[in-house]
């Protein structure tokens, strides 16, 4: 049974320059279409029962830059469709500044219990370099209503290796947002991204990141603050104190399946990845129309099931569990991959116990090249699974 389920709300007061997901200026009447078309196109995957969950996700976009009316049409449509009460967990990306009281407490009459804020920077020159709205003040203001309203569980994002930052202002930040002592922190190095403002300034050449080196070192500070502060690295991005992990992340790194509902939202289902049309007018169009509003499907075979599993299982501190890739595959790690665990481990970039194979904190840095270390070649696949 599928049991988690990502929700894309991609509307947003400004568009941030480094952005490159699904999303589309907030108008009151497109949002009014959208949020019609999402029902149509949840009801056609849940039909009106009440679907079992362990973990919602409402993404974006900004999910709170919808109107009042707008907010609690949605939270009906989801309680609808999915058994609320009995969630472990229900997450709404929130940017600060658009969460207002009233806001609040509409998410924790339906049942929301946990808030992702994109906070980026606790610095307001690279805030406004960012083009995020947003000032520091407006996230301490949000944070003090949420936790007036019982809504402690809360995350927040940072960002490093922006242009302009340097050690000392990403360490200020990383202060900042320790001060508030809050049970999860995520954090991602910029990526310049086609048909981003960044991408366009870049090509330009007016656009400089710091250092590979520098960025390592900002990457290396954050873990060793984020552990003198009881805040342990549970994947290569994310930080959180015991218990609070997110468990509708983990749901992607342990590579289980999840609905995915909106434009431009993937899912990943038994034998396949979807991923929805992007526009406005299409995916609106195609998901009042058929309730299925899909660009391209991908077929998920054995080979690619596996590939995944190592790829997304590495992000992971605890890394990929033995036992549980024998139940997946019948077969042993050790059994594929040996030759390249023994090299990876020799670089000092793996490590292994009797239960896990797992990434070191030195190996971390080098992630894309441990990954592509477990791509498997067409014949050796054939050769294990003939």
């Amino acid at each position: 049974m599928i049991t988690s389920a990502y929700i894309h709300i991609p509307f947003c007061e400004k568009i941030c320059h480094y952005c490159d997901f699904t999303k589309f200026f907030y108008q009151e009447k497109m949002a009014d279409e959208y949020l019609a078309a999402l029902a149509n196109e949840i009801n056609f995957y849940l039909s009106d029962k009440k679907h079992p969950m362990r973990t919602i996700f409402v993404g974006g976009g900004t999910p709170t830059a919808l109107n009042l009316a707008q907010l609690e049409y949605l939270l009906q449509t989801i309680d609808k469709h999915m058994d609320v009460p009995n969630v472990e967990e229900y997450t709404f990306e929130a940017n600060p500044g658009d969460l207002n009281e009233d806001k609040i407490k509409l998410l924790r009459m339906y049942g929301v219990n946990r808030i992702s804020m994109g906070v980026q920077s606790f610095d307001n020159q690279l805030l406004e370099d960012l083009g995020r709205l947003h000032r520091v003040k407006d996230v301490e203001e949000n944070i003090n209503h949420l936790i007036k309203h019982g809504l402690t569980n809360i995350s927040i994002d940072l960002m490093y290796g922006l242009p302009n930052q340097t050690i000392e202002i990403f360490n200020d930040s990383i202060e900042k947002a320790l001060s508030f002592d809050l049970p999860h922190y995520s954090t991602y190095s910029l990526q310049i991204e086609p048909k981003t403002v960044f991408y366009q300034r870049h090509q330009k050449g007016k656009l400089h990141k710091p250092p590979e080196e520098v960025e390592a070192s900002m990457f290396e500070l954050l873990i060793e603050k984020m552990k003198q502060h009881g805040k342990f690295q549970y994947e290569v991005s994310n930080f959180a104190e015991p218990g609070y992990e997110s468990k509708h992340n983990l749901t992607y790194w342990d590579n289980n399946y999840y609905y995915g509902f909106g434009a431009g939202a993937s899912g990943y289902l038994p034998g396949k990845r979807h991923i929805n049309l992007r526009p406005f007018p299409a995916y609106v169009k195609e998901a009042n129309a058929s309730g299925q509003p899909i660009l391209h499907i991908d077929e998920v075979g054995k080979k690619e099931q596996i590939e995944e599993e190592m790829f997304l299982g590495l992000r992971k501190r605890t890394g990929v569990n033995k036992n549980v890739f024998k139940q997946k595959y019948n077969v042993t790690i050790d059994q594929i991959y040996q030759e390249q665990i023994q090299d990876l481990i020799a670089r000092s970039w793996l490590e292994e116990t009797s239960d896990y194979v797992r990434m070191t904190e030195k190996g971390q840095l080098f992630g894309n090249e441990v990954f592509q270390r477990f791509l498997l070649d067409d014949q050796e696949f054939n050769k294990l699974f003939k």
